[in-house]
């Protein structure tokens, strides 16, 4: 979607939108918008809407009116991204191809004018690549916005806000496509294409690299398949010397659950068990667009799971690149496999002081939280704490879950370091007990299972029915938060 800005409103906008705070409808409106409104019981809250048709220069203008709330509401940036949401909603599937956004007089400052734009756009992206038979009223129609007396400032804050969005589409992008055209090596592939020129430096290690390095959880995890397993990195230094933070995602782009084969019913959603892979490179992509002053690597575990006559088979025992052995009691626990090489070869490698990893680990953390919030564990409370902030300012919520001894002698194994599963109780923080084995030197780290909020059976504020982009907004304004103010 393309966003212009401009002082005077188009003489030939025939589509033109408003924006109105709760119990205050913007000025110079027409009497007939004002009377039609109040008739509609319009009050201007959080993504309410109005709309009518009124007569400007002997033509009919379609005009709408989004509320967002209160002015002086603490949710007051996350109700103007309802507003623009709200708009785009409405109109992405109208036929108009063009919409005026009015924002004279709107009482807006410019960080939240810029919040306008980032839900209507957010709430106006739909992956349509593979729908050729849709009827003409079905397709997305909206593709420029035109934006009228902004407040001073909103075009920098937008071009923020607009490399937020790109990346938050990328990571829609990568979970939403099937796993036939994602598998590691096209997502390794896409990579490239968008970061190509940006200044961010991309490394990959194939198989052989990471059987030199003793990759055997990983690499196990991939066997089956004919889809060659990499690892991905991704470096962004805008930090001066400082230690990176580093984020970590688990890629499994299809998974089957191997030998431990799924249930055939629902298995179809498995393309997205790469969203946490997915999401890390989405945000990277913005921070690397908007230039972050800060140093900050991205690491993927791409496998794909299937089962083979070469697949691993539940009691085999792998070992891990830090030289722990894990007993596979079962192949459909397979991404805690993959994290547990991306996440020591990223501290031997690049020392970060901190790491986030992000994965849908779990379908116990589904059970748990559904889908509202995903859940964070963590072995420090400082990161936890400022990882549950920036999910509360970006509405990427997440609930904080225990870890503890006892918990973790759950996975202990008779004939090896650990198992790869636990009971059927508490199996999200035994997941998480499994990770934390692999976390060097104390170094601060937390682990996001984001299950639940990669993909949506329903449209939210800002995401239609399907991929969410979440973990993006999160990761970035971590970054925001603690390493550029």
């Amino acid at each position: 979607m393309q966003i212009n800005f401009t002082d005077t409103r188009p003489s030939d906008a025939r589509l033109v939108a408003h924006i109105a705070d709760k119990g205050k409808m913007p000025s110079g409106l027409e009497l007939a918008l004002d009377e039609g409104a109040e008739a509609a019981r319009f009050k201007g809250t959080a993504g309410q809407l109005f709309e009518s048709f009124v007569e400007r220069g002997g033509k009919a203008v379609r005009v709408a009116i989004a509320g967002a709330g209160a002015p002086d509401a603490e949710a007051r940036h996350a109700n103007c991204e309802k507003a623009g949401a709200a708009i785009s909603a409405k109109f992405m599937t109208s036929g108009a191809t063009d919409l005026a956004l009015d924002l004279t007089d709107s009482g807006l400052d410019a960080v939240h004018a810029a919040a306008v734009l980032l839900g209507l756009r957010l709430r106006a992206w739909r992956h349509d690549v593979y729908r050729t038979k849709m009827k003409a009223e079905e397709k997305i129609t909206l593709a420029a916005v035109t934006v009228v007396g902004a407040p001073e400032g909103t075009e920098a804050a937008w071009a923020d806000y607009a490399a937020l969005a790109e990346g938050v589409e990328f990571t829609r992008e990568l979970v939403a496509e099937p796993a036939n055209t994602i598998y590691p090596g096209s997502f390794v592939e896409r990579c490239k294409e968008r970061f190509d020129g940006t200044g961010a430096k991309l490394r990959v290690l194939d198989e052989a690299e990471m059987e030199d390095l003793g990759m055997g959880a990983l690499l196990g995890v991939g066997l089956g398949s004919e889809q060659p397993s990499y690892l991905l990195a991704i470096e962004w230094n805008g930090g001066g010397d400082e230690k990176p933070v580093a984020f970590v995602g688990k890629g499994v782009t299809f998974d089957t659950g191997g030998i431990s084969l799924k249930p055939g019913p629902g298995m179809w959603d498995m393309k997205f068990d790469m969203g946490g892979a997915g999401a890390v490179a989405g945000a990277m992509l913005t921070l690397v667009k908007r230039k972050a002053k800060a140093n900050i690597v991205a690491v993927m575990g791409l496998v794909e799971n299937m089962p083979d006559g070469k697949a691993q088979r539940p009691g085999d025992i792998v070992t891990s690149m830090s030289g722990q052995t894990i007993e596979v009691l079962n192949t459909d626990a397979e991404g805690r496999l993959v994290l547990c090489d991306a996440l020591h070869w990223t501290q031997v490698e690049y020392k970060p002081a901190r790491i986030v990893n992000f994965a849908t680990l779990t379908g116990a953390m589904l059970i748990a939280l559904g889908n509202e919030h995903a859940g964070v564990f963590s072995n420090n409370d400082a990161l936890a704490d400022d990882l549950l902030a920036a999910g509360r300012e970006t509405g990427d919520k997440l609930w904080r879950m225990p870890l503890a001894p006892a918990y973790d002698k759950l996975i202990d194994s008779p004939i090896s370091d650990m198992k790869n599963i636990g009971p059927r109780e508490a199996g999200s923080i035994t997941a998480a007990q499994f990770l934390k084995r692999f976390i060097m030197n104390d170094t601060p780290w937390a682990h996001c299972d984001i299950a639940g909020t990669v993909w949506a059976e329903k449209p939210g504020l800002t995401w239609g029915k399907g991929a969410t982009g979440y973990g993006v907004r999160l990761m970035d304004q971590l970054v925001r938060n603690t390493l550029e103010n």
